[in-house]
């Protein structure tokens, strides 16, 4: 388990392993989520590393969904 102290600045400095490990940079941004007594960063990630992340998904069409027509009393 990693230690970091809070500054007089309230800064932290994240330890150079998890730095490297999850290959943080200088100047990223983080997402802070507070949850009681603990607080989760999340780095945010370039809007370009998300492209082609839903051409995995294949269009199936219209033909398994149900019309309107049936729902009708």
């Amino acid at each position: 388990m990693q230690q970091a102290k809070l500054s007089s600045k309230f800064q932290l400095s994240i330890p150079k392993v998890i730095r490297e490990e999850m290959q943080l940079r200088a100047g990223q941004n983080f997402i802070l989520i507070p949850r009681g007594n603990i607080i989760e960063l999340i780095p945010m990630q370039p809007v370009e590393d998300a492209r082609g992340m839903l051409s995995s998904i294949k269009y199936k069409g219209t033909e398994e969904y149900r019309d309107r027509k049936e729902r009708e009393y």
